[in-house]
């Protein structure tokens, strides 16, 4: 008997339910497997009855039930289990075959895996996979890279799952070679922690600092996601504000303020750091996160540190309260430009370190739709590498630097308001920060290379002097004229 799959998939967690029935209802046959057989029956007699899903207990029988070339695809915890299913999968696998991991592995990991099964002869794809249960089910934003010969076999079904924008262009196509899907998924997710952190504080500042109720605060959301700031992270946040937990309160009230994290976001930042891109919105978002972990300590603080108490005058008159609410949304959109641009920045950086052809305007497209960061906004970005592919920085794109132009008085007042009533803004305040340290031609670094080269003989470049050229000074008349080696890290 002719196998008839086109696809197989590994992992019946929630999103590999929902991807397979929406490989099913794109007309492609898909063996489930999963560790834990008896999932594979419960998914086939519940939520794939009816449908042309087929199953396999073991991972022979997968493979026998796979039109050739087969295609593996895994959506399972990254790190090891992925490993370990790879060499599971090698032995039952011939040249040509194609194994694909969906899940949020580390880059670097995913550059291992392509070298080690093209070395068998297989072909490797480390794919990112944005926009949750629902985005599985109903059109994800597919982020593919890895062995290019195995694109031609995998874009049909990819694309079709896909999100859909602008009239029918997936939110799916070729990122490049080794780690770099997985890379643009990492970049993706550390952006995805900056938009949440930005709305976060703009949600505290109307709280605490203009004592707005959760209703008032969910009318506000509902203006915002009708103009620049539409997008799906504002329109949830739209729905939290509004859900009534049992006894009628705000459901968003009674949750504790400690978040968790996967680490996606942290990889980001580690990376930057590698790369030397200051990518200081995200890394301040990561680190927010870290802050409200420390509840029992900061339960503790808040009885003994004092500050100024948070509530700001502008919530005494309406007009004068509505105006600074449109303050708040003008530092919650130039600091979302800022966040935009330093991964961008980020993204060059890496495509000139690993050697990729990244498509930035395209990318801008795969986040268009089905992701969890898809917006309006990001259509403007796409529009700037469109005109403009050689484009520096998103900041000096006309559009982008108008934008900050008329939002950046509103952003100022925010954040100096914050700070006087203290109010922590960590993102806000650090994308000013970066916005006006990038426009500074001159940054007091001259000092701190004196101080390096007066402890440690580090040398330093001179501005009436030719770029390249190195000098130290004896600055005490003790030391000697014998200086370090220069380099940057």
């Amino acid at each position: 008997m002719q196998p008839t799959g086109d696809i197989a998939l590994i992992g019946l967690a929630v999103m590999g339910q929902n991807l397979i029935l929406n490989m099913n209802d794109h007309g492609y046959t898909v063996v489930a497997y999963n560790r834990t057989t008896a999932k594979v029956d419960e998914f086939l007699a519940k939520e794939a009855k009816g449908t042309k899903v087929l199953g396999a207990h073991s991972i022979a029988e997968m493979v026998s039930k796979l039109k050739r070339p087969r295609r593996v695809m895994m959506l399972v915890k990254a790190g090891k289990p992925v490993d370990e299913f790879i060499e599971q999968i090698i032995p039952h696998l011939e040249p040509g075959d194609i194994i694909i991991d969906g899940g949020n592995s580390l880059f670097d990991d995913t550059a291992r895996r392509v070298k080690h099964c093209e070395s068998k002869g297989l072909l490797y794809i480390g794919t990112g996979v944005s926009g949750g249960e629902e985005g599985a089910r109903r059109g994800p934003s597919i982020m593919p890279g890895g062995s290019p010969a195995a694109w031609p076999h995998v874009k049909n079904i990819f694309q079709a799952v896909s999100a859909k924008v602008d009239g029918g262009a997936p939110c799916c196509d070729w990122v490049g070679e080794g780690g770099a899907g997985h890379y643009v998924k990492m970049v993706h997710n550390g952006i995805e922690y900056g938009d949440m952190q930005l709305i976060c504080e703009a949600y505290n500042i109307m709280k605490n600092g203009l004592g707005m109720s959760a209703d008032e605060m969910h009318a506000v959301f509902t203006e915002w996601n009708l103009g620049d700031l539409d997008s799906y992270l504002i329109e949830i946040s739209r729905d939290i504000l509004g859900k009534k937990d049992t006894d009628g309160a705000p459901l968003v009230d009674k949750i504790l303020d400690t978040a968790g994290q996967k680490g996606t976001g942290k990889w980001t930042v580690i990376n930057s750091q590698e790369l030397g891109i200051p990518i200081t919105l995200m890394a301040e978002a990561v680190y927010a996160r870290c802050v409200s972990a420390l509840k029992d300590e900061r339960v503790k603080a808040a009885r003994k540190l004092k500050g100024p108490r948070p509530t700001i005058a502008a919530g005494g008159k309406p007009e004068t309260r509505k105006a600074f609410i449109e303050d708040i949304k003008s530092a919650l959109y130039a600091s979302k430009i800022v966040s935009y641009a330093q991964g961008y920045m980020l993204m060059r950086a890496a495509a000139a370190e690993y050697k990729w052809n990244l498509n930035y305007g395209g990318i801008a497209l795969m986040w268009r739709g089905g992701c969890i960061i898809r917006s309006r906004f990001l259509g403007k970005i796409k529009e700037a590498f469109d005109k403009n592919p050689k484009l520096t920085n998103l900041m000096l794109d006309d559009y982008f630097r108008a934008e900050i132009k008329k939002s950046q008085k509103g952003w100022r007042n925010v954040v100096a308001t914050a700070a006087k009533k203290g109010i922590p803004v960590p993102a806000f305040s650090t994308a000013l920060s970066f916005y006006d340290q990038y426009r500074s031609a001159v940054l007091p670094a001259n000092l701190l290379q004196a101080q390096r080269d007066y402890f440690g003989a580090h040398t330093y470049e001179r501005v009436d002097k030719p770029r390249g050229e190195f000098f130290h000074t004896n600055w005490t008349g003790r030391g000697g004229d014998v200086s370090s080696s220069t380099y940057n890290v």
